[in-house]
């Protein structure tokens, strides 16, 4: 199956002096790809509406640097989900390069947006995480053809 994929550029100021980005900037990287995966499958009003998804935890592994204006495909995936959490992969590789240079597992729990208390996922969102947006596309950096891709 295809994966989701998310393509952004490296900015200046994500870079160290070597213009090597700095290992926290995946974190957020692999945070914005995440919530370009949810807005895909489920739309913007889980995004803005009653639920929300809190990180619990997250594990990176770094292969290889990703430098200035380099553009980077970030590919999402569910790995597994319980009651109200689900596991999140992140692969980061250098655009048109199967090579994947940097890996973050993240655990996020779904919450009430208002009480944070934690709920379990509804059926409809289960499902769209499940089958997880293969094909889509969201490219942020311009760097694919509009002619070739179907952009969301």
């Amino acid at each position: 199956m295809e994966r989701f994929r998310y393509y952004l550029r490296v900015r200046y100021y994500e870079c160290d002096m070597q213009k090597v980005v700095y290992n926290a900037n995946y974190a957020n990287y692999a945070g914005v790809a995440t919530i370009e995966f949810l807005r895909a499958l489920a739309g913007p009003d889980l995004l803005q509406g009653d639920l929300d998804f809190m990180v619990v935890s997250q594990n990176m592994e770094w292969r290889a640097p990703a430098r200035f204006d380099e553009v980077l495909e970030i590919s999402v995936a569910v790995k597994e989900m319980g009651k109200s959490s689900i596991t999140i992969v992140t692969d980061f590789r250098r655009a048109g390069n199967e090579a994947v240079i940097a890996s973050a597992e993240t655990v996020r729990v779904l919450v009430d947006a208002k009480t944070l208390q934690k709920t379990e996922i509804p059926a409809g969102l289960r499902s769209a995480l499940e089958q997880g947006g293969p094909g889509t596309v969201v490219d942020h950096a311009g760097y694919l053809q509009l002619d070739d891709f179907v952009f969301s």
